[in-house]
């Protein structure tokens, strides 16, 4: 397939500088927006109770991952596909992605109080049916894919940062004022709503319903392993915040989803990356040499913050909650801690789904997701019941091992002279002198721990971890900015 069936708008560069293009705008808003999103969540933390943190938290779990039903991948096929009415292809896909959002509302609604009952917690009953009215501002954002598709970064951004920052204002307003979880539940539908209407405004193809079957079974076709992805997904975090609500209570519950703060962050960052990419592979898919480079290149220069960044909030937990958070939340530290090297582990080949995606590959995507929730239900659930939260950290080690391992066997696959092992050793070098520092440190300190030294730590381990990375990496990061240039100029 050539790149000339899409309508991308290059402006004059190649598609690589583009795509490096892309990455640098998308860093800007996806990073900023992350921190927002990280940051909120961590000063509601500071603004509402445990309890309340918890109630929200069971509401993202209980009906949020049903969400995870609704991500079959019709973006992802609209993506894909080089139809030559493109308006009629848009319509198509937004047609069965209206009539999807729909099946799901009445899904919702209906499981609102079936969850209550579920999770013991009738206060989830009337923020979560109010929640339910973000779906159809879900489905209004469709025409987001269009600028996707065409690569066209910065009006996509620009309008999906309306749902962060809108949400961050309002969700700190309505903490302030006393208002409990419904400040989350406030934020939720401000975002939404706002970035819904204002895609439809500027939406380059006219909005209406145009059924077709044929259209639906390509859709089915391409979509079934990833809604069977989706369905284990769901039942790892619905067993998950399941058995903590009910084995340790609202309190843990809400650890659970402070802790899992830490995982949302890196997903986001994540974007950057495979968000940009996703368009130029489908571009070229039939260029294996080209797919083998992009994977490779991508993911090290992911993995050269993402493992600092993990190892990072794994060794400075404690003192997050300590000089941050306050000492209620001290039960929520091993989580803290697992979460983050578990996010570092978990950045190994994080975007190999996007390639077998672009090639139209997608059971893959459905094993691993099996395996993962296998892993979770073996062993991490068992391990929950056992030990509590500490119980729970380790078991999600052990499905992140588990999926890494699962990652590696297709990778081979597709790309057979790709080492997983090699490649993680790569990725580990640069922080291992970095926390060896800073554990040094440790050894030698004396008297009570105060925040000037944890301030000095983190910079020690920052400045030692930029070191170590122009060290072993200074080659491809002299190539990245090379590229970078070239592509904003």
């Amino acid at each position: 397939m050539s790149t000339a069936t899409r309508a991308l708008r290059l402006g004059g560069r190649t598609l690589r500088e583009h795509a490096a293009r892309g990455t640098v705008v998308n860093a800007v808003f996806l990073v900023a927006l992350s921190v927002v999103g990280m940051v909120r969540g961590f000063v509601l933390a500071g603004l509402v109770t445990q309890t309340q943190y918890g109630v929200w938290g069971v509401i993202v779990i209980a009906l949020g991952t049903l969400l995870l039903f609704k991500q079959i991948g019709v973006a992802d096929r609209y993506i894909q596909q080089d139809e030559p009415d493109q308006e009629a292809a848009f319509q198509r896909a937004f047609t069965i992605e209206l009539a999807f959002t729909a099946i799901f509302l009445v899904l919702l609604v209906v499981a609102v109080p079936v969850a209550a009952v579920v999770y013991g917690s009738s206060a989830i009953v009337a923020p979560g049916l109010v929640v339910c009215l973000v779906l159809p501002a879900g489905a209004l954002q469709a025409p987001l894919w269009i600028h996707y598709r065409n690569m066209d970064f910065v009006r996509q951004r620009l309008l999906q940062a309306l749902d962060p920052i809108i949400g961050f204002v309002v969700a700190v307003v309505l903490a302030v004022a006393g208002a409990g979880y419904w400040a989350f539940v406030g934020a939720v539908l401000a975002g939404g709503w706002a970035t819904a209407i204002a895609t439809v405004a500027t939406s380059p193809y006219r909005l209406r319903w145009r059924w077709d079957g044929r259209a639906l079974r390509a859709y089915a076709s391409f979509s079934w392993p990833l809604f069977v992805a989706s369905g284990a997904g769901v039942l790892m975090i619905q067993a998950a915040m399941l058995g903590t609500t009910r084995h340790l209570g609202l309190a843990a519950a809400g650890a659970v989803a402070l802790a899992a703060n830490i995982s949302q962050f890196s997903d986001r960052v994540d974007a950057i990356v495979s968000g940009t990419l996703y368009p130029a592979i489908c571009a070229v898919r039939e260029r294996t040499d080209l797919l083998f480079e992009s994977f490779v290149k991508t993911n090290r220069i992911s993995l050269m913050w993402a493992v600092p960044f993990g190892v990072g909030a794994s060794l400075f937990a404690s003192d997050l909650v300590h000089f941050a958070l306050g000492s209620r939340w001290h039960a929520a530290v091993p989580l803290l801690q697992a979460f983050g090297l578990t996010a570092a582990l978990g950045h190994l080949g994080f975007n190999w789904n996007a390639y077998f995606r672009a090639t139209g590959q997608t059971r893959p995507v459905a094993v691993h997701a099996v395996v993962g929730v296998v892993a979770f239900l073996a062993v991490g659930l068992p391990l929950l019941f056992a030990a509590g939260l500490e119980g729970l950290a380790a078991g999600v080690g052990a499905m992140a091992l588990a999926c890494v391992v699962c990652r590696a066997y297709y990778l081979r696959r597709i790309f057979p002279g790709f080492r997983m092992i090699g490649h993680a050793a790569r990725a580990i070098a640069p922080t291992i002198p970095a926390a060896a520092a800073v554990l040094a440190v440790r050894l030698v300190e004396s008297g009570p721990r105060t925040f000037a030294l944890a301030a000095a730590e983190v910079v020690l381990y920052a400045a030692v971890t930029v070191a170590a990375t122009l060290r072993f990496e200074r080659g491809l990061v002299r190539e990245a900015v090379g590229l970078l240039r070239r592509g904003i100029s």
